[in-house]
């Protein structure tokens, strides 16, 4: 019985030290910070006359321009890590789903701007929407 007990101490000092060890790596690295991050773009083609954004409560500008294409615009900065990050930005039909986040112990800060033609209706998540430019 003594043996036991003594493995199960262990068991809990060493999972003990390894979220001490994970929670001081996420402090002392510093924090994600979308600011700090190199844009990147995708433009896609799209005919139709209403675009329904979807983003995944993602911070996102939806911003009328003098363009024929929906053009998208990501900063996605990742800071500490130990797990993953998952990015989508695909266009099916008339939804443009956007979305970026972390999975396991990681930080992340993530923005995205999207440019639409100015004649083009644009929806927030099935719901309609001001553009802000």
């Amino acid at each position: 019985m003594f043996t036991r007990a003594k493995k199960n101490t262990r068991g809990r000092t060493a999972a003990a030290l390894i979220a001490l060890t994970a929670g001081l790596l996420l402090t002392t690295t510093g924090c994600a910070d979308a600011k700090k991050a190199d844009p990147q773009e995708k433009a896609f083609p799209f005919s139709g006359k209403k675009l329904n954004v979807r983003t995944n409560d993602n911070p996102t500008d939806l911003v009328p321009a003098d363009i024929e294409d929906v053009r998208v615009t990501l900063w996605f900065h990742e800071g500490a890590s130990l797990g993953g990050s998952d990015i989508t930005w695909e266009l099916k039909g008339d939804t443009l789903d956007l979305d970026a986040s972390c999975s396991g112990l990681a930080d992340c800060d993530t923005k995205f701007r999207v440019e639409v033609p100015r004649d083009l209706t644009v929806l927030r998540n099935g719901k309609a929407t001001d553009l802000k430019g």
